[in-house]
Parts: structure tokens; C-alpha cells; sequence
């Protein structure tokens, strides 16, 4: 058998991208992502400051991007009676073309930004009765990589698609605001507690800390027992040995909710996206959340990936 010594070198995300062109093994190492968005046209729509960030965000990791807009289906439960005072057919067909219609603007939306972009797109229009949504957006988020739903306060839909991803697709769910145009991912902020869902956040998002011009690790000590002494520097030494430029800190959470405490210390040190685990399980179609986790989907400040 004959030994070849190698000398590993690091190098920046885009250098390596440019020396896999026209070498077949190095491309399949560094394959394109495919990030899908997941939004409902009921009772309201997304933004379009979402639709024009998720092609933002497809663009800075160098993904393709899969628009998947959610119809509404409303079951016809009408009687003679209901139908003479109400005319509830006609009104339930008013309510889904107004969904139809209100998919096709965004969708459209989308593909324009998608193309002055130059970012690959593929778009999709499903239907769904509206108890139903976020189930039908877990079992179709499974096909790709990084699932993005666009948050807005009180949108109990995007709410219930953002949980069905989370706990139903066995893939990373990333909350985008609709407050806020997206920057540049540059320093990516990690709440770290050494569980396994953390682990599985941190896995998955190579494609953000890869290109990250920092990383920070966080460590909440006052919420609950941790698994050890410094788990966030021995965290952030093997990031810097895979050569990434990272540090742990520690915070206390104090008065404050866990989720709000790692939002704000994140927006205080200049992060642009928080990365950490979804707590959670589901009990008969009701989802029961970790206090980290409720904290984030009831106050989005800043991009947020979860992973369960």
C-alpha cells in the first residue's frame, strides 16, 4: 500500500467553489443546496419584503430556491338553510379564488426577484383545508434542504407552517421577519447547550457557518443544568480548528425569557442570525413547546434557524 502525505489548506467558501468548476469530485462535495419557502394565501399572504428575502438568502449560499405557496381548501359543510341565508357556496369560492389569486401576485413576485438575482427557481401551488396546512408543508419540505417561512406577529398560519416544518419535516426551519430586509448573514450567533438538538442545529447549517466572517457561541448558564464546564468553548475550538473564526461567551438570562435574552444579546453583539435547537413534541396535533422555542416564535426579531 503506498502513503500519500497531503497538506491540508484553508481556504475562503468562494475560492473553493471556482476551483471545483470542471472537477466532477469536488462539485459533488460542494453540491447546491435547495432552500424552499412555504407560505399560505389565507386568510392573509406573506409580504413581499419575505418573497424578495428568501431570494436574498438563496442568493448568499449560493442555493436554489423552491416557492411553494398554500391554497386554501374550505370544505363545504353548507345546508339548504345555510345556503338560502348565506349563500355559503358562493362565499367559500370568493375566499379560495381570492387565495388563488393572492398565490399567482407573490409567486410572480418571487420569480421577478429570482431573475434579477440570477438565483434558480421552481415554484409550486398546493391546496389544503386550513387545519390541514402545516402537516401538507412537512410532507413536502422533506425534498429539500433548508425550509424558510416568512414570520409575521399574530400570523397564526405562518405559525402553524413554521411548526409543522419544525417537528414534521426532519429538516432545519429558518423564520425570516417581515420587518426587516435581509443583510448579509456575516455573523452567525450559536445558543448552545450541548443537547443533541443543538448538535443537529449546528450540522445544519454548515452552509451559513462556512461563509460566516464570525461565529459566536452562547451559552445561557442561569436556565437550566448544563452537561459540563465550558461546552461552548470546547464548542468554538472545534470551529476554529475546522478553520473558522469563532468564540464562546456566556449570558445569564436573568428576569427575561431565554428566547429574548438570546435575541438580545445576539442584536447587541452585531449577529444576523441565530442558530439553535426546536424543543418540542406534538400531543394529538397541538404542539407543546420548549420555553426557548415559544420565546422566538412569540417575539421574531432577527433571522432565526431552528432544528429539531
Amino acid at each position: 500500500m503506498r502513503w500519500v502525505k497531503v497538506r491540508l489548506v484553508y481556504c475562503d467558501y468562494k475560492m473553493l467553489r471556482t476551483m471545483a468548476v470542471g472537477h466532477p469530485a469536488m462539485e459533488a462535495i460542494l453540491m447546491k443546496l435547495i432552500l424552499s419557502l412555504y407560505f399560505a394565501t389565507y386568510p392573509d399572504a406573506i409580504s413581499s419584503k419575505i418573497a424578495a428575502n428568501s431570494v436574498a438568502l438563496a442568493k448568499q449560499i449560493d442555493a436554489s430556491l423552491h416557492a411553494v405557496a398554500i391554497n386554501v381548501d374550505i370544505p363545504d359543510v353548507s345546508n339548504a338553510l345555510s345556503n338560502y341565508l348565506l349563500d355559503l357556496p358562493y362565499k367559500i369560492q370568493e375566499v379560495e379564488a381570492t387565495s388563488r389569486k393572492r398565490s399567482k401576485v407573490l409567486l410572480e413576485a418571487i420569480a421577478q426577484e429570482a431573475e434579477q438575482g440570477g438565483v434558480s427557481l421552481t415554484t409550486q401551488e398546493l391546496t389544503a383545508p386550513p387545519a390541514l396546512m402545516g402537516d401538507l408543508a412537512a410532507k413536502h419540505s422533506r425534498y429539500s434542504d433548508i425550509c424558510l417561512v416568512g414570520w409575521a406577529p399574530a400570523d397564526q398560519t405562518a405559525r402553524m407552517i413554521a411548526e409543522g416544518i419544525l417537528f414534521g419535516s426532519g429538516r432545519p426551519t429558518l423564520l425570516l421577519p417581515d420587518s426587516t430586509d435581509l443583510g448579509a448573514l456575516g455573523h452567525v450567533v450559536i445558543a448552545w447547550d450541548g443537547s443533541r438538538v443543538a448538535a443537529r442545529a449546528v450540522a445544519d447549517v454548515r452552509a451559513f457557518l462556512e461563509r460566516a466572517s464570525r461565529i459566536t457561541v452562547v451559552t445561557v448558564t442561569d436556565e437550566k443544568p448544563l452537561p459540563g464546564e465550558g461546552i461552548g468553548e470546547r464548542l468554538a475550538l472545534g470551529l476554529r480548528t475546522r478553520g473558522l473564526v469563532a468564540e464562546a461567551v456566556s449570558i445569564q438570562a436573568g428576569d427575561s425569557s431565554i428566547g429574548t435574552a438570546l435575541q438580545e444579546h445576539a442584536l447587541k453583539i452585531g449577529g444576523n442570525l441565530l442558530v439553535m435547537g426546536g424543543y418540542g413534541h406534538s400531543r394529538v396535533r397541538d404542539f407543546v413547546l420548549g420555553g426557548a422555542t415559544e420565546g422566538i416564535l412569540a417575539d421574531l426579531r432577527l433571522p432565526v434557524v431552528l432544528s429539531h
